[in-house]
């Protein structure tokens, strides 16, 4: 087939004809070739918003044409229409409304999905018209339709009429009018609603209609009720809308209905038409249990989402209408009922998860009420919310081993976030129940685990300790007086399973902040915890819990240290745990070692990481091959991971932030620092075979990182050989990583005149280094260039002495950063445009910087212009507002005599400005040197009009 010439050949105007139209349909839809597919949706694309869519759209819809090219005709009408409506001439509307109704009335009998695209045109059409230059839009539409001297049969019509109506209010939620526009015509809307009400209850409640255009009804009504109807005047459809539940056909439309006219905002205005429509709701109890019985899934889920939107939506205003109180709690036992609803959960139902966010609501608003009405109210629903939390826990139950086994993947997901929600649902509930519901959870699973009289199930047990897990983790229980028993009981369940175990272990990782203020019960759960550590099944759940008792119970561990660092040591070693477990594993050794004394911690650093350094030792003289690469990284995470957490130094004050300090270590050199020197060579060593592999690199660098974040002053002694081997390491082959790494080591060292020396020098060889690669052409290495950015602007923020050095070519850094504005990568855009935001104000007090500001300012002026004129992305309009704001307010006299020079150059930043927009905007920019925020919008409004996009639909979320 001869492909259609894109759009930017030598007459774009004249390819955009019917034939060619026709052939890139034909491509788009049966060509093999995915390439012609994608260049042909690109030309129809351009086709469709060109001016010759006018004439090709109506040719394109001749009854001799297939449904999808006459499918793309009416899109490209309703594009026309609703995006470009400014270019229609004001004589022409009617015209093109008459064309419209009569392609609408022709395809009442044709194609389902040309006609709704036409009804979504003349619906746009309807729109922009209204109020003025159409005022009784919807009225003439069902008055045209009615009319009988159509050719098409009644139900055609009517079904035709339906669909219009239907996608008119749809048409105007989605559509972009401003909003000025946008309130004339929902009124305007509001008002016409009386022309459709009216036949949509004739038509439903007309023994004669058919099924399809009861259900057209339907969902017509259904569209109308998102514009915010009164409530009062859609009770004859609602009460029409619960008789049809019974109908199967109609049931789903029933449903939609419904849901949508109780759901709306406004409804809770109109309380005497929710209080009727709640014997209605309850009148479908008998339906929803026999759905339950036959199983009838699809019955039950729609029945739930009627009760839920009733009680969901408007328990405040139900709840205020206090002598109504027992037919509101009729509705509230209802919705327990579908919290309830039997079956596990994704598996045999999907309707219990729709209610949980009732319960929420319901207990807010009944927390918000004054003391005497709250204490009513707390009287009524106390044994509702016990009765939920028996309820929610009965379905958070596993099922049986064998039917779990018969799940999908798909399936256990859903039910796991189904339980989290749960779990999120009872950790709300405690605010209403408070520790009552703590010894009601206590209780039960004493007499579970206590009873002789019948053999408990492992799901009983289980769920009853996900409740308490689930209250635990994010409600203090320090001072709740049935944890101990709790504690006490816990070793006495019998665990035969994978999903209890990992409950038992979750809760007691829940505990651990209570196991610090009560120490003495560590020895009855750690056993536990350290036998579970052995089972590969157990991982997440157990590693996770020994990393939370290191953390919280660290100054009550040194008893149990040489325990835990064995079973600990033993499991790394058999590699019973992935990777990530290990990493944990180490984080929570970290914790464990920092509490001991430093000779302990050395003696227990030595046997936890002398067999990873002999096994690194061993991968250092091997040839670098993938399996070896893997090795290398999971041990120096491992060491790393080790070196995030081990901290014997102590805060002086936790709240401090990042200017964090701490009190010196009484004990000698820091162990973390003993280690590191250690390994410090043959780390080298690996890094000489391995400096190719950014893997690698970043394993490396990671562990130095970590530690300088962690020990702070501490790292001191390790700085000047580390600044070093970065130098080496990064004038060998460059990396972000490494950049990342000086970072680091500018912010905590480079104040303090003893670590400047080697930190300068460091600083000026990766400056010499990149702005090489920057002459060799830096755009393959966007990562280099961001890291680089961010090292420049912490720089500055911490020590801009680093830029009073001779031998730090400012210029060249300066005309470095600029060009990396252009980047098409957003984060190096932001970096850069962060380096500039630090330099600008430091103009007076660094020499070289004033310089070079004075000589290549204008170079960056012209490059955020260029930016803002529609080089760079609209979400980074904001970095670049930073920039223009800098320069404002610390080079006034520069930018005033640059800007306007910059913009007097025709077409610049934008073709699409005039000189008069231009001169405006310099000014606004001059004129504001304090409020940044107001800097930011005028910068906003003017990238809109470089674009041509000011005043158009793609502002609006803008």
């Amino acid at each position: 087939m001869e492909q259609p010439e894109e759009p930017g050949s030598s007459s774009p105007a004249l390819d955009f004809t019917v034939e060619n139209v026709e052939k890139a349909l034909h491509q788009l839809y049966y060509d093999p070739n995915i390439e012609n597919k994608n260049l042909a949706q690109k030309w129809l694309m351009q086709a469709q918003v060109s001016p010759q869519a006018w004439h090709f759209s109506w040719q394109l819809l001749q009854p001799d044409k297939v449904p999808e090219i006459q499918y793309f005709g009416a899109s490209a009408l309703h594009i026309k229409i609703s995006r470009y409506w400014s270019d229609i001439p004001t004589d022409q509307y009617e015209s093109l409304k008459a064309q419209l109704f009569t392609q609408i009335t022709r395809f009442a009998s044709g194609s389902k999905i040309v006609l709704t695209r036409l009804c979504v045109a003349l619906a746009s059409l309807a729109l922009s018209m209204m109020p003025d230059a159409w005022p009784c839009a919807v009225a003439d539409m069902v008055r045209l339709f009615q009319a009988e001297d159509s050719p098409v049969d009644s139900q055609g019509r009517c079904l035709a009429l339906l669909e219009l109506l239907t996608v008119l209010p749809e048409e105007f939620q989605t559509s972009r009018l401003p909003q000025y526009r946008k309130s004339l015509v929902r009124t305007s809307l509001a008002v016409e609603c009386g022309a459709v009400f009216p036949l949509l209850e004739q038509l439903l409640q007309q023994p004669s209609s058919p099924s399809c255009v009861r259900q057209k009804v339907l969902k017509c009504f259904s569209s109308w009720v998102q514009l915010e109807v009164p409530l009062q005047d859609c009770e004859a459809l609602i009460q029409a809308a619960f008789a049809a539940l019974q109908d199967s056909e109609l049931f789903d439309s029933s449903v939609e209905a419904i849901v949508n006219a109780i759901s709306q905002p406004d409804a809770q205005r109109y309380v005497n038409t929710l209080l009727k429509l709640i014997p209605l709701v309850l009148g479908l109890q008998d339906q929803l249990r026999q759905a339950v019985q036959n199983g009838d899934m699809e019955t039950s889920h729609g029945i739930c989402r009627i009760a839920v939107a009733l009680g969901e939506n408007h328990s405040r205003a139900l709840l205020d209408q206090v002598e109504h109180w027992q037919s509101f709690l009729a509705l509230v036992n209802m919705i327990m009922f579908c919290t309830g609803i039997p079956g596990h959960f994704p598996v045999n139902e999907t309707t219990s998860s729709l209610t949980l966010t009732f319960w929420y609501t319901l207990q807010d608003d009944i927390l918000s009420f004054e003391a005497e009405k709250q204490a009513v109210y707390q009287q009524v629903y106390r044994p509702v919310y016990f009765q939920l939390v028996d309820v929610l826990l009965h379905k958070a139950q596993f099922p049986s081993d064998e039917e779990y086994g018969f799940w999908s993947s798909d399936e256990k997901e859903q039910f796991r976030i189904y339980r989290v929600d749960i779990s999120d649902t009872l950790m709300y509930v405690y605010e209403m129940l408070g520790a009552e519901l703590l010894s009601n959870l206590y209780d039960k699973l004493g007499r579970l685990l206590t009873s002789s009289e019948e053999p408990y199930s492992w799901q009983h047990t289980e769920a009853l300790l996900y409740g308490f897990q689930s209250i635990a983790e994010t409600i203090d229980v320090n001072y709740s007086d049935v944890v101990p028993g709790l504690i006490g009981l816990i070793p006495r369940i019998s665990i035969s399973n994978v999903q209890l175990a990992d409950t038992v272990m979750f809760t007691i990782g829940a505990l651990s902040e209570w196991l610090a203020d009560h120490p003495v019960m560590i020895n009855s759960v750690l056993p536990l915890v350290l036998h579970a550590l052995g089972n590969p099944e157990l991982s997440i759940s157990s590693v996770s819990t020994l990393k939370k008792i290191c953390r919280e119970c660290k100054y009550d561990l040194p008893p149990y240290a040489a325990n835990i660092v064995a079973v600990s040591q033993d499991v790394l070693m058999k590699q019973i745990h992935k990777t990530s477990q290990c990493m944990w594993l180490m984080q929570a050794l970290g914790f464990l070692l920092s509490a001991l004394q430093v000779e302990e911690i050395l003696k227990n650093l030595h046997s936890l990481i002398s067999p990873y350094i002999q096994q690194l030792e061993k991968l250092a003289e091997e040839i670098p091959n993938p399996s070896n690469k893997l090795a290398i990284v999971h041990i120096l995470g491992l060491l790393s991971n080790l070196f995030t957490t081990l901290d014997v130094s102590h805060h002086e004050d936790d709240h401090e932030g990042p200017e964090l300090r701490k009190l010196p270590v009484p004990q000698g050199p820091n162990p973390v620092v003993v280690v590191l020197q250690q390994v410090f060579q043959l780390i080298q060593k690996v890094l000489s075979k391995w400096l190719n592999d950014a893997q690698v690199v970043e394993a490396v660098c990671a562990i130095f990182e970590k530690s300088v974040k962690t020990l702070l002053d501490d790292f001191a002694p390790m700085v000047p050989q580390l600044c070093e081997m970065l130098g080496r390491m990064y004038s060998t082959i460059p990396q972000a990583s490494a950049l990342d790494l000086t970072r680091q080591l500018v912010h905590i060292f480079a104040h303090e005149p003893a670590h400047f020396p080697p930190i300068e020098a460091l600083f000026l060889l990766v400056t010499s280094v990149t702005l090489t690669l920057f002459q060799q052409g830096p755009r393959d290495h966007p990562d280099i260039v961001d890291s680089f950015m961010q090292l420049l602007a912490q720089a500055l923020k911490r020590k801009p002495d680093l830029f009073l050095c001779e031998r730090l070519d400012v210029k060249a850094v300066f005309q470095c950063a600029v060009l990396a504005l252009k980047f098409p990568e957003a984060p190096t855009v932001k970096a850069s445009c962060g380096f500039f935001t630090e330099l600008l104000p430091r103009c007076g007090e660094v020499e070289t910087v004033g310089k070079v500001v004075q000589e290549d300012g204008r170079m960056l002026l012209i490059a955020v212009l260029e930016a803002i004129g529609g080089q760079a992305s609209r979400s980074l309009m904001d970095c670049f507002a930073d920039i223009l704001f800098a320069l404002n307010k610390h080079c006034f006299s520069l930018l005033s005599v640059w800007i306007k020079e910059a913009l007097q150059a025709p077409g610049f930043p934008s073709t699409r400005l005039s000189p008069e927009q231009k001169d405006t905007f310099s000014q606004q920019i001059l004129r504001e040197r304090v409020n940044k925020r107001r800097v930011k919008e005028m910068v906003k409004e003017f990238t809109l009009l470089c674009r041509g996009l000011h005043g158009t639909d793609y502002t609006a979320d803008y």
